[in-house]
């Protein structure tokens, strides 16, 4: 039975190149229909595999066929009320072969728009594929180069530990086959007949002449058995890690929510979605920075993922113990000069009398000279958001952070009144060719 082994790099997708292709051909009618498809769900089925219609122009490729107007071709067709078993059917006129083609035509067939599925991974690359933290990397940053082994092949020495058996096995099979090491069933059945013969009280001159040349034969066999072993040392393989470097361009994202009771329903859930929508964006574009996130009424706390979007917990409303909290995790756990930092707060822009003075205080002392970029989001109704048409006006939160957006340009301030705003808003904040600046 003949085995064949696939060394290709992806043998589960055998049309991964010509899928590969075909993106990259119809690139921007898939971006097109995957922004289409963000508007239509909601922000927490935006990872979710998706269905993508391409216009069919975007998909034809030019090909070689046979030429319909020339040269025999002989096709078995089934009879109909105007032909027989057995009819020949004249050849079409040059030019005039039927046909659903893509003219227009009063009785004819259309072509739909190409249907394409695209996977969860596909569906996020084109998603976030203009999206960026950004400035990631300092002037100023201490890069300490770190590495980490990866698969590269197979090597002849290494440790006991990464011995790989079936690539052993299968060289000393080879190495036997192609030396014809004698097998074991063989030497079994010489030594059985041997021992037979031996039991003879009185053996013939021809069973004393088999013994002989079966005692040398045995012989024979022994030798190359030895000399051929099961397993040699040439043989053995280990599987091969090198040490790939990274630079360790370490990130962190503070993740800041308004949860008091001035924040209702509608207001927690358009956060939430942001939320949502930006950790998806950092888990898919860098794996390895870290979240923090923060939630506060009158206090503030560090919590996990799941406390973070779904704990009940309300209260009244002092935005300024988020920021301190914040200035804590970071002297604690992150110092500036090896961390980049970022940060996303949302809130509804009502905050304790006076305290709305102290976040701006917060910001200017402490945040903004060790923070790579500050986002602000704002949740406002959507009457609000119809008043108030200039960015210079808004709550008394909204007012201090005007004065923080003036002196630091890494801090950017948007509102959000419905839930269609956010993707819009969220593309604006993150937008690739958005320069942070580090300043202090």
């Amino acid at each position: 039975m003949a085995h064949f082994v696939d060394r290709r790099l992806n043998p589960k997708d055998k049309s991964l190149s010509n899928r590969r292709r075909f993106l990259k051909r119809v690139r921007s009618q898939i971006k097109q229909a995957v922004d289409e498809a963000v508007r239509e769900r909601g922000i927490a089925d935006v990872d979710r595999a998706k269905k993508v219609s391409v216009p069919t122009g975007g998909v034809s490729e030019p090909t070689f066929r046979n030429a319909r107007t020339g040269g025999r071709h002989e096709h078995v067709l089934p009879g109909n009320k105007t032909f027989q078993t057995g009819d020949r059917i004249r050849k079409p006129p040059r030019g005039s072969a039927g046909g659903a083609g893509k003219q227009g035509s009063a009785d004819g067939d259309g072509e739909d728009d190409f249907l394409f599925s695209l996977t969860r991974e596909e569906f996020l690359d084109f998603f976030f594929e203009d999206l960026e933290l950004p400035d990631l990397v300092k002037q100023s940053l201490k890069e300490i180069t770190r590495t980490h082994p990866q698969r590269a092949g197979y090597s002849t020495s290494g440790s006991p530990a990464n011995i790989n058996v079936g690539r052993t096995m299968r060289n000393a099979m080879g190495r036997r086959i192609g030396l014809r090491r004698p097998k074991s069933r063989e030497a079994e059945e010489l030594l059985a007949r041997i021992t037979q013969l031996e039991t003879l009280a009185s053996p013939t001159a021809e069973q004393c002449a088999e013994l002989a040349t079966l005692r040398a034969r045995y012989d024979e066999i022994t030798r190359r058995r030895k000399i051929v072993t099961y397993i040699d040392p040439l043989d053995v393989r280990y599987n091969y890690f090198q040490q790939r470097p990274e630079p360790n361009a370490n990130a962190v994202m503070f993740c800041l929510m308004d949860v008091s009771a001035s924040m209702g329903e509608r207001e927690k859930d358009l956060a939430k979605r942001f939320f949502m929508l930006l950790h998806l964006f950092l888990d898919r574009r860098y794996q390895k920075t870290d979240v923090v996130f923060i939630r506060h009424t009158h206090d503030a706390d560090e919590v996990d993922e799941e406390t973070f979007f779904y704990s009940p917990q309300t209260g009244g409303t002092v935005v300024s113990t988020a920021l301190v909290k914040m200035n804590e995790v970071i002297a604690e756990r992150y110092p500036p000069s090896e961390w980049n930092i970022y940060a996303a707060q949302a809130s509804d822009g009502e905050n304790f009398n006076g305290d709305s003075t102290v976040c701006a205080a917060v910001l200017r002392e402490h945040l903004m000279p060790v923070c790579q970029y500050f986002a602000y989001v704002e949740i406002v109704g959507e009457d609000e958001a119809q008043l108030i048409r200039s960015e210079e006006t808004g709550m008394e939160l909204w007012e201090a952070y005007r004065k923080v957006a003036e002196a630091w340009p890494n801090f950017a301030r948007k509102r959000v009144a419905r839930a269609t705003d956010i993707y819009p808003v969220f593309r604006e904040l993150f937008a690739r060719d958005h320069e942070g600046k580090a300043n202090g």
